[in-house]
């Protein structure tokens, strides 16, 4: 037996015009139950079906979803309304967060600050691959923040190797128009090639390039991404809010 709610939601899509697939996918159910309630319902008053703007957006979000599960609801938001959606973005929240379900709690962490120039964070992000004929190479993104300012420099690149890393950070000094007393990275091994407990070896090649800038780097803890909140968050902003729905033809496109 299914709920009375659940019942009611069968119906509803069913007069929207939605098949029994459909149905069965949208409310988590197998289509022969589907098919049974719609043939042979229950002898109970059904309200009277309430409609939602975002009705004839279900299957448009529904694709959003599934090229990107974790895509923001202003995201969406901005992609509805370029396909005609009118409505508030409170109900585009609401459905996201009923297909998605439940948020689980988040740990609490101090807030810290530093003053200007004292700090960048830095970080590769992976995002996906782009295709040249019938080769496909991965794409990923650096990311350099400058602590104080949160001021923000993005480059992509095909590759993640020490001359890429070299060449984005010269690149983001010249964009930020100087250079930090320190750098906060992870344990990426173009940066740290080993840790036991606090003890850190860095990468030469990675020591090397920063003594001439005379650059401190400082590398985060294992599983421990609050220590460098600041480019973490920035990674999940380019995730969320730049990169979906979005398509590219090659390295230089955009």
């Amino acid at each position: 037996m299914i709920d009375r709610q659940t019942v009611f939601e069968i119906h509803r899509l069913n007069n929207l015009g939605y098949s029994k697939r459909k149905i069965a996918h949208e409310l988590g159910l197998d289509r022969d139950t589907v098919r049974k309630y719609l043939e042979h319902p229950e002898r109970v008053v059904l309200p009277k079906l309430r409609t939602s703007k975002l009705d004839p957006y279900r299957d448009l979000i529904n694709q959003f979803l599934e090229s990107d599960p974790d895509v923001k609801a202003p995201v969406v938001l901005q992609r509805l309304c370029e396909n005609g959606f009118d409505g508030e973005i409170s109900i585009v929240r609401d459905y996201l967060r009923k297909k998605r379900g439940k948020i689980k709690n988040r740990e609490a962490f101090i807030r810290f600050e530093s003053p200007p120039g004292k700090q960048m964070q830095i970080d590769w992000g992976h995002f996906g691959s782009l295709t040249y004929g019938s080769t496909k190479r991965k794409l990923y993104a650096m990311a350099v923040v400058e602590g104080h300012s949160r001021m923000l420099y993005v480059e992509f690149t095909h590759s993640q190797n020490q001359e890429f890393l070299h060449q984005t950070l010269l690149n983001a000094f010249e964009f930020f128009g100087g250079t930090p007393d320190e750098i906060v990275v992870d344990n990426m091994l173009t940066a740290v090639i080993e840790r036991v407990g606090r003890l850190i070896r860095f990468n030469d090649a990675f020591l090397d390039f920063l003594r001439v800038f005379k650059i401190v780097p400082f590398a985060c803890n294992v599983r421990a991404p609050y220590e460098k909140g600041k480019i973490e968050r920035t990674i999940g902003y380019i995730r969320q809010n730049f990169w979906p729905l979005r398509t590219f033809t090659d390295h230089d496109d955009g």
